[in-house]
């Protein structure tokens, strides 16, 4: 089927910071119940939406929709986490994720943070959605740092991966 862009999916994507409790809940929670193959597991789910509410949160857009968002976990000393990140199923591929992750990135430097740190499943897992997003982090800057088998218990091996940002040396967290 050969369909034309709607003219969200032409708009620019922006990205703008949440602020209120309530919209980082259901932005998140819509989001992540579309993409239950990354999100199938309910309990981290409502995990997810109950500990971003307190995080800074940045939420993309398009043509006034919103379809995307990354909520940042700041570790102190050298490293901001992407500690989770979601885009629409019907957005990917468009740009939503990469700006994302550029706006976590600037917002890392801005607190003189060297490293962008994420986790996502590691190549342990056979799950062909975790290695399209394994490709997407690598594509964006992302090196894969260390696997830790039993973080998200046996059947979840995580991998954290980082991007290292330009600037001054930071002190490690204390």
């Amino acid at each position: 089927m050969n369909r034309q862009p709607s003219q969200s999916s032409r708009s620019p994507v922006t990205i703008r910071r949440a602020v209120d409790p309530a919209e980082k809940r259901a932005v998140c929670q819509r989001i992540l119940r579309d993409l239950p193959e990354w999100f199938g597991i309910e309990q981290a789910v409502l995990d997810y939406i109950e500990d971003t509410a307190a995080m800074t949160f940045l939420v993309a857009e398009r043509g006034g929709q919103v379809v995307g968002f990354a909520a940042l976990k700041d570790h102190g000393g050298c490293a901001l986490e992407i500690y989770v990140m979601g885009v629409l199923r019907t957005f990917h591929r468009q740009g939503a994720g990469r700006r994302l992750v550029e706006a976590a990135a600037a917002e890392a430097m801005a607190l003189g943070r060297r490293l962008l740190t994420v986790k996502t499943l590691s190549p342990r897992h056979p799950s062909p959605e975790y290695a399209a997003t394994r490709a997407f982090y690598a594509a964006v800057g992302f090196q894969p740092v260390e696997e830790f088998p039993t973080l998200w218990g046996e059947a979840n091996p995580c991998l954290l991966m980082a991007r290292i940002l330009p600037g001054k040396s930071c002190a490690p967290a204390t």
